[in-house]
């Protein structure tokens, strides 16, 4: 794992997007002080998906209101699944997983 960025960069229930190898990562602070790791664009239309309402369990995409399971990535609105990445934090710093 490595570092992308600090955890006191993403305040609780809201979601950052960090560019990593290349790929676009929405890394989100749930309410609980836990973190999750999905890919940053929402598969249906290109909408930022760090930008959008999260809870304990699911994302919903700020443009058409689509959720993903944040622990599985599944679909639960129709769509393509995301993609998720392993996410931690050490020493205040957000780590990341192997993006392949």
């Amino acid at each position: 794992m490595r570092a992308i960025g600090y955890a006191d960069e993403i305040p609780p229930g809201e979601g950052r997007t960090f560019a990593v190898d290349g790929e676009m990562v929405a890394v989100f602070r749930l309410r609980d002080g836990s973190f999750r790791a999905t890919q940053a664009v929402c598969p249906h239309k290109g909408g930022p998906l760090a930008d959008g309402q999260i809870d304990l369990k699911q994302v919903l995409c700020p443009l058409h209101l689509n959720a993903w399971d944040l622990t599985t990535g599944c679909s639960l609105s129709g769509q393509p699944d995301l993609t998720v990445y392993p996410v931690g934090v050490a020493d205040g710093k957000i780590l990341l997983g192997d993006l392949s």
